[in-house]
């Protein structure tokens, strides 16, 4: 998906960012080995480029509570998203 704005953007980060998580892998982001989160909150550049995501924020810990945040949300959504009916267009 194209991203088209800066908010979109960080949604989309803290949303695979949280993917583990509402999946019930782990219950931290931090405990998935699999993801660049550790990266986002360590501040290195070993794989990801971050920088458009980390400057809107003053320092980690405000991006980690932004992404923290909407855990329990993104859960309760998961649980129910099956029940979301589509029309065929």
């Amino acid at each position: 998906v194209r991203m088209e704005t800066d908010n979109q953007l960080l949604h989309v980060n803290r949303y695979i960012h949280l993917n583990p998580v509402t999946a019930y892998l782990v219950d931290n982001p931090k405990d998935y080995d699999w993801s660049s989160y550790n990266e986002y909150l360590n501040r290195e550049n070993i794989i990801c480029s971050k920088q458009l995501v980390l400057e809107r924020f003053k320092n980690t810990s405000e991006y980690e509570k932004f992404v923290l945040d909407q855990k329990d949300y993104a859960r309760r959504l998961a649980g129910i998203e099956h029940l979301i009916l589509e029309k065929d267009h």
